[in-house]
């Protein structure tokens, strides 16, 4: 039989630092970015569930200011897809551009964020997501974006890829 003692010796507001201390961390971290649905064009029809649609989503790079992305990903419809249990394909297409004034941080400029995650969407339930990763082009002043989708297992070789000039200051 268990003892519900450590609940009596447990001292009043020890539970309610934490939630503060947890809201505080989240804050500091820097958020990912987060997409926002611009359109859906409907490819197959279902009669009694979601149909399969291709999403248009946007996305600012979080790290470099002035760069927005515009990404087009297959979503999978039906029971499954209504659950969120379906696993959408590996298709997608992506756009990026000068959106604003482009400033470039030094860690990216000097190559040691190559490759680094600036977008992350899950694209079935546990295994499989569809990621944009940045590039820079020292030589050509170009900053460059791949969308690609991969699992726990093995990924896709389907890919897009897109590129944008830094404007001369």
């Amino acid at each position: 039989m268990f003892s519900l003692d450590f609940f009596k010796t447990v001292r009043p507001g020890r539970f309610f630092r934490i939630p503060p201390l947890a809201l505080l961390i989240c804050l500091a971290l820097p958020a990912p970015a987060s997409p926002e649905v611009i359109g859906t064009v409907d490819t197959v029809f279902r009669l009694l569930s979601r149909d399969d649609d291709i999403v248009v989503e946007a996305f600012d790079d979080p790290d470099i200011p002035g760069v927005s992305c515009y990404l087009s990903r297959a979503r999978r419809g039906g029971v499954k897809g209504m659950l969120g249990v379906a696993e959408d394909t590996s298709d997608a297409s992506i756009e990026c551009l000068c959106t604003g004034e482009v400033t470039v941080p030094e860690r990216i400029r000097s190559g040691k964020a190559d490759g680094e995650r600036v977008f992350r969407k899950g694209t079935s339930l546990i295994f499989k997501s569809m990621q944009v990763v940045r590039f820079y082009d020292k030589r050509r002043d170009v900053i460059i974006y791949l969308v690609y989708s991969d699992r726990v297992v093995e990924g896709s070789p389907k890919n897009s890829i897109t590129c944008v000039k830094v404007p001369a200051r």
